[in-house]
Formats: structure tokens, C-alpha cells, sequence
């Protein structure tokens, strides 16, 4: 396999005319900053379309570096100071792309449900599949053939999912209050905050394989919406009395309607629950999965 150890891409400066990159180039913030990063970004998608192409018509073992760079009109060094493998080059847009995200993260204001924060974080992900439909549908068919892809898939989609967990701890850290039975850092914080965010991404998983399976037709973002709220109503509701939704206090006595009055919040569970255990299919829509729990601790409740 074609690869190289560093950590990060060296970026250093190539002679103009040795190939077709130059490099990039001051990072100042002026307009030969914000040239050099659209010259970056053009490379990198050139050599992600050339990629895709060669590993299309002649397979993915089969094709080297050198013939990535080749087709793309470049020298060796120039794909490795973009990207460390080949199977690295299928993924062009996520650096930046999670860079975006961690900037919206840090932005946010106090005043937002967290949960929200981090739903608005990954719509940015699925924006960034859903701008080029094309592209994304014939990068998922190549990497459902791949074992290699979609392992580096998965490596990929386990950054997002750590970003929203960071970014939840935090604002648990900061919480003025909690609920009854609840320690502040705990585990009960830590278990929440990745629940929730490998709630929010597995979501988004589900919904924009679902789309990309249907060719790149319909309104993705109307999908991921959908099941938004269905977290919400299974993750962060709360009618007990005083219990705070992160972001959001339920005064005691309050009459709380809405989707809040028919889902029980984790927020509210007691550490002496029992633990339930539900099997559902990987391919199953998410609220038929969220129906088949409910069934599960009603009767859990009955018995």
C-alpha cells in the first residue's frame, strides 16, 4: 500500500513549473493567503477526482500513487504534501470540513441547547456530501467495495463523533445546575455526553446513507431534521420536576406539553435503573428503532 509515516503533510514550497502545484502560500489571512488555500483546495480535489477515476476503471489494489499524480498532472512529492495514502485521497473535503465544524462548536452561544449545537455541527458534514451529489454517490458505491475505505470511513466519522463529545463535557463542566443524584464530571455526564454525540452522528449516518442509496435524490437536510427530533425526544427530554435539559431549566410544577410529555430523559434516569437490552437491524429506519425500545421498556414496566 502506497503511504507515508508523518503525521501531517509537509507543505513545502515547490519551484514554479516543476508540476502543475505550486504549493501554498503565506498564511497571513491577505488575498495571497486566501489564493493559496483555493489553489490548495482545487489540488486536493483534483487528485481526490483522478482517485476515484483510476480506482473506478482499474480497481483500488491496482492503482499506485504515482499514477494518482500522473493522472492529475503532478509529481509524486506533490500528492503527499495533500495526503499520507491514496485511500486518504477519497476523502478530500473532511479536514476542512471538521475545522468548520470545531470553529461553529466553539462560536456557539451559552444560551443554545448543546444537543442543538452539535446537530448543527453535523449538518455541516452532510452539506459537504450533499453539494456534490454525484461525487458522493459514486464515492459510496467504490467504498461499499472496499474493505480499505471504509475503514478509513469509519476513521473519519470517529472524529466527529469525539469533537461532539469534547464539546458536550464542556458544557456539562460549566452547568450551574444539575439534576438530583447527579455529580458534576461524573459518570453519569461522561455516559451521556457520548450517547448523545454517537446518537447525533449515527443519525446522520443512517440518513445520508439512506439518501446516497437513493442515487442523491430527495431533501436530505428535511431527513436529518426528522431525526434530530427524534433524538430529542428520547435523549433530552424531561418533565421532572427541577430537572434541568442542559441549556433549559423545567421549573417544578411546570406543565411541560408537547413531544416533552411523552419521552422519558436520560437526564432523569436513576442511577439504580435497571439496564435493558434491546436488537434491532442496522438497516432499520431510526424511528422504527426508537418504537421497538419504547415497546421494550413498557413491557420492561409491566413485568
Amino acid at each position: 500500500m502506497d503511504r507515508v509515516q508523518s503525521a501531517t503533510p509537509q507543505h513545502s514550497a515547490v519551484p514554479r513549473g516543476a508540476d502543475r502545484s505550486a504549493g501554498p502560500g503565506p498564511s497571513d489571512g491577505g488575498p495571497g493567503s486566501r489564493r493559496a488555500a483555493a489553489q490548495r483546495q482545487q489540488m486536493r480535489q483534483d487528485l481526490a477526482t483522478a482517485a476515484m477515476e483510476l480506482f473506478a476503471s482499474q480497481g483500488y489494489e491496482e492503482t499506485t500513487v504515482d499514477q494518482i499524480a500522473a493522472a492529475a498532472g503532478v509529481a509524486r512529492r506533490t500528492f503527499f504534501r495533500y495526503f499520507r495514502s491514496k485511500e486518504e485521497a477519497i476523502f478530500p473535503d473532511h479536514d476542512d470540513t471538521l475545522v468548520r465544524v470545531a470553529d461553529l462548536l466553539a462560536s456557539a452561544e451559552p444560551e443554545e441547547h448543546p444537543l442543538d449545537v452539535v446537530c448543527r455541527g453535523i449538518k455541516e458534514v452532510l452539506r459537504m456530501y450533499a453539494s456534490t451529489p454525484a461525487v458522493s454517490v459514486a464515492r459510496y458505491q467504490l467504498i461499499r467495495q472496499v474493505p480499505a475505505l471504509r475503514e478509513r470511513e469509519i476513521a473519519v466519522v470517529a472524529r466527529y463523533e469525539r469533537l461532539f463529545t469534547r464539546y458536550l463535557l464542556g458544557r456539562f463542566d460549566t452547568a450551574e445546575e444539575i439534576p438530583p443524584g447527579w455529580q458534576r464530571g461524573g459518570e453519569d455526564d461522561s455516559m451521556l455526553a457520548e450517547v448523545s454525540a454517537a446518537a447525533v452522528v449515527a443519525a446522520h449516518n443512517h440518513v445520508l446513507r439512506r439518501w446516497l442509496r437513493a442515487g442523491g435524490r430527495g431533501d436530505v437536510e428535511a431527513q436529518l431534521d426528522h431525526s434530530f427530533e427524534v433524538i430529542r425526544r428520547t435523549f433530552w427530554a424531561s418533565a421532572e420536576p427541577g430537572a434541568r435539559r442542559r441549556g433549559a431549566l423545567v421549573a417544578p410544577g411546570a406543565n411541560v406539553t408537547g413531544w416533552e410529555d411523552g419521552a422519558a430523559s436520560a437526564l432523569s434516569a436513576s442511577p439504580g435503573g435497571e439496564v435493558l437490552i434491546t436488537v434491532a437491524r442496522t438497516d432499520a429506519p431510526l424511528d422504527v428503532v426508537v418504537d421497538s425500545i419504547r415497546a421494550a421498556l413498557s413491557g420492561a414496566k409491566q413485568a
